[in-house]
């Protein structure tokens, strides 16, 4: 294992953390005073009208659960390690489950028996302190490297750290804390190509996934700034308040991988971005002073809203953990709740219309390159996987799930998994039920 210092410098390049004015003169805060950390959004929209010649919009909650003639039997599961336990992210390999959690670390079950295949050994473990994963790589490269971060819980992030899931090995470790931002914060991390992206309060930049040495770093655009900052796979978006400069607001994409500039738009008050749904285009829940919405931009960073309505969208399934929500060219499929009722919607990005609405428990993470929807429906004591036409919703059956007998079996949050030979993995969010399940 290589222990990499921090990449963080004091100018050029830099992995700044958020500067203030020194004037003692604080800037201008989102509303609610602060760093508005992800959670959903409430959306309360007129509707658009679909375009002309647009599909119609198609609602599903008339049908009742599709009924599977195939049934999948249990195969294992895995109990979570305390009740307090929470889930951070996981993935899925050939033969592996990763699975991150706040108490569990981070730990690859054999997708054949469940048997534990590696536990990744983080720096600190022997002493018993500072290993509680609190950020994950949604994906892995296409070697199987991927990047966790952790520190004393899951939202004080005190290192990044570089992982080969073929042996669970730590392949470097960067620190996200130093002696001008000693206080740990919370974190995301995101991968695209061999380039890993890391977005907090503290740190912001991109290291190459393979040695943790630094690619790029960003430097804010005055010396007087409020940055603020969120992320996806391929992009990393900051709005800021620059006292030294003629245009204080602004909102600006960069590129994951290169630390470019993509865009930049002046604004007249902050931008607080509550989910990022995709990462190219750019679809993310928006909040600025009067309005709530979610918005497709463009490469130049106009937008277009999406006629969501009512309904509350989130890029997972009721879990910061979960990245279930996709974009099937034009057509973005997210789980939903409208009036607190779960369901899967998807929507035209080009038009802006909703194109269909379907009620399900969850919305499945399908095997790399498979670009099948499916879900699980009908009550949770007894759900069935089903298969969704992204451009219509229409529902088909593929299996039924065993039944759940008791509270700890019923799937309420977290992510879900179908596997290439039609099994299906079910990650519960909380250590309240078994931390994994698995049916084939």
């Amino acid at each position: 294992m290589t222990t990499v210092t921090s990449p963080r410098q004091d100018a050029g390049g830099a992995f700044p953390g958020r500067r203030t004015v020194d004037n003692g003169v604080a800037p201008p805060l989102p509303e609610g005073g602060g760093r508005r950390r992800p959670g959903r959004i409430l959306l309360v929209l007129v509707v658009l009208a679909v375009a002309a010649g647009g599909a119609a919009f198609a609602m599903h909650r008339e049908e009742a659960a599709p009924s599977a003639s195939k049934h999948l039997a249990p195969a294992w599961k895995v109990r979570a390690p305390a009740a307090d336990d929470e889930l951070i992210g996981s993935w899925l390999t050939g033969r592996l489950l990763i699975r991150a959690s706040t108490r569990g670390g981070v730990t690859a079950y054999d997708l054949a028996d469940g048997d534990t295949v590696w536990t990744a050994a983080l720096p600190g473990s022997a002493a018993g302190k500072g290993t509680s994963p609190c950020a994950m790589s949604p994906t892995l490269t296409a070697k199987g490297l991927g990047t966790v971060a952790f520190g004393a819980d899951g939202t004080s992030c005190t290192t990044l750290a570089g992982i080969d899931t073929a042996t669970g090995t730590v392949l470097w470790t960067v620190p996200l804390v130093d002696a001008k931002h000693p206080t740990p914060v919370g974190a995301t991390t995101y991968l695209q190509g061999d380039i890993a992206t890391i977005v907090s309060e503290n740190f912001l930049g991109g290291l190459n996934v393979r040695t943790g040495h630094r690619v790029w770093g960003f430097t804010a655009r005055g010396y007087y700034c409020n940055a603020y900052d969120w992320g996806s796979a391929g992009i990393v978006v900051v709005d800021d308040y620059c006292a030294d400069s003629r245009k204080p607001f602004s909102l600006t994409a960069y590129d994951g991988r290169t630390g470019k500039v993509l865009w930049s738009r002046v604004q007249n008050a902050h931008t607080d971005l509550a989910h990022v749904f995709s990462g190219s285009p750019l679809i993310a829940s928006v909040h600025i002073a009067g309005e709530d919405s979610v918005r497709v931009f463009t490469a130049s960073g106009s937008s277009r809203k999406l006629a969501v309505g009512d309904t509350e969208l989130a890029p997972g399934n009721d879990s910061d953990a979960d990245h279930s929500a996709r974009l099937l060219g034009n057509i973005l499929v997210t789980p939903a709740l409208t009036a607190d009722v779960p369901e899967i919607d998807a929507y035209d990005t080009t038009t802006g219309a909703r194109l269909w609405s379907y009620p399900a428990t969850a919305l499945a993470t399908a095997a790399p390159g498979d670009d099948r929807v499916f879900a699980l429906a009908g009550p949770v004591s007894a759900p069935q996987l089903v298969q969704l036409d992204p451009r219509t919703g229409r529902a088909t059956p593929v299996a039924a799930l065993p039944a759940a007998t008791t509270a700890r079996e019923r799937f309420t949050a977290g992510t879900v998994y179908v596997t290439p030979d039609g099994g299906v993995l079910e990650l519960d969010a909380q250590g309240t039920s078994d931390a994994v399940r698995f049916s084939r």
